[in-house]
């Protein structure tokens, strides 16, 4: 599952988003074309709420981060000492975030440089999001400077200043060091940690509850600030988001049939149930049953495939992750007319990477977990994250099927080293 919380009924907080920013630009276009000073007024006076709602997702970001990396670190740590079966899973997950992500940075850029926005306008968009700025966002650093700030001095200083990857790294080893405490010990340590994300994700729900007020008060500036060029422009990240992900998922075809040396019409039959579950119902936990009895149709009589290694990658693995993740940064930096220097694409893009495992199943939790990150990593306002949230219905369609095609993907690929039931 990406970013839907089956769980829950009613319409999706994307789908209520996406209603809230057609309402809140066609206002603000409104105000903008009407030019009336009453009305100028009235929308100062709503702006702030978009404020007060970026503000709220802030104020969880750092806890949230922490917590959530740190259990699925020690969650994986225990995979491992399940055997080779973990160790191949997790190589297959890693190998195919990197390639995404690899395709994101390359393949972003360009794309949204093609995307013109006046300059007056992205200098309003600029000035209204200073409020939700990273507290300090230090000068580009050098390639030592880069590679000696991995390692952060005080850890508290890197969350209070919006250095995530310094405050990921030292997340990273601080769970690593308690995976190798004596049970008891790692329990109560994993205990803490795990308490501290459901009470965030808790807070989270209720931020997205207020999805709609939020999402309208920043769709109004917008609207009023770029007029008619702000429709463009969604419409312009919507098509390009779910053209990149198409790409990756056509992708994950040739790859498969060269490690299991199989036509790519073996494999298309194999994940196409799936994926029809999943373009429908837009999450990867539903599919789940449909994989494992493609898989087991497929592969034969294998109890890893669909006993472990399709649960573990439905619950943990999102190959969308350094696409989604990194594209709307992308399209935003666009938008403020922020430049981004290529090696803060590339530190965003190891954000991604290292966040991946942590994209929690609540509505745009990704956006929360990992596009927020990556966006404080390059200095940028949090403002926009509001207008991906609300843009996110028809990209999240595309999101889901390229995480169930990678998750057969790795299935078919551990599939070639798993042996049969009843075989050696």
């Amino acid at each position: 599952m990406r970013r839907r919380d089956p769980s829950r009924g009613g319409r999706s907080p994307a789908a209520v988003g996406l209603g809230a920013l057609v309402v809140g630009l066609a206002a603000g276009m409104g105000v903008s074309a009407a030019g009336v000073g009453p009305l100028d007024t009235l929308a100062g006076l709503v702006e702030p709420l978009g404020a007060l709602w970026v503000n709220a997702i802030r104020m969880v970001l750092v806890p949230l981060v922490v917590s959530l990396l740190f259990t699925s670190v020690t969650t994986f740590a225990d995979v491992r000492s399940l055997g080779r079966l973990g160790g191949r899973t997790i190589t297959w997950f890693l190998v195919l975030l990197a390639g995404a992500a690899v395709f994101a940075a390359v393949a972003g850029p360009p794309l949204f440089a093609r995307l013109s926005i006046p300059p007056e306008a992205s200098a309003a968009l600029r000035a209204q999001g200073q409020s939700s700025m990273p507290a300090a966002v230090p000068d580009l650093p050098t390639l030592r400077g880069f590679i000696v700030g991995l390692v952060p001095t005080n850890p508290i200083r890197a969350a209070v200043d919006g250095a995530m990857l310094p405050l990921i790294v030292f997340t990273l080893l601080f769970a690593l060091a308690a995976a190798r405490l004596p049970d008891e010990r790692r329990a109560i340590v994993t205990g803490v940690f795990r308490a501290v994300s459901d009470a965030m994700l808790t807070i989270v729900h209720w931020i997205l509850r207020l999805t709609p007020i939020g999402v309208f008060a920043l769709a109004l500036g917008m609207g009023k600030d770029l007029g008619l060029a702000a429709a463009g422009a969604v419409g312009y990240y919507v098509l390009v988001l779910s053209g990149m992900l198409v790409a990756l998922t056509l992708a994950v075809y040739p790859v498969v049939s060269i490690v299991t040396r199989r036509s790519p019409l073996a494999f298309a039959r194999a994940a196409a149930p799936a994926q029809a579950v999943a373009a429908g119902t837009r999450s990867s936990l539903a599919s789940l049953p449909v994989m494992i009895e493609s898989a087991r149709a497929t592969y034969g009589d294998r109890p890893g495939l669909g006993g472990f290694v399709l649960p573990l990658a439905v619950s943990t693995f999102k190959l969308n992750t350094p696409v989604s993740d990194l594209v709307g940064p992308l399209f935003l930096a666009q938008l403020y007319g922020i430049h981004l220097e290529p090696s803060q694409i590339v530190v965003m893009t190891l954000v991604t990477i290292a966040m991946s495992f942590s994209n929690p199943g609540i509505p745009s939790g990704g956006l929360f977990v990992v596009t927020a990150p990556v966006m404080m990593s390059a200095g940028m306002p949090l403002d926009g994250i509001g207008l991906l949230i609300a843009a996110d219905s028809i990209p999240d369609i595309f999101a889901t099927v390229v995480n169930v095609t990678g998750d057969m993907g790795v299935t078919a690929m551990v599939a070639e080293t798993t042996p049969e039931a009843g075989k050696k």
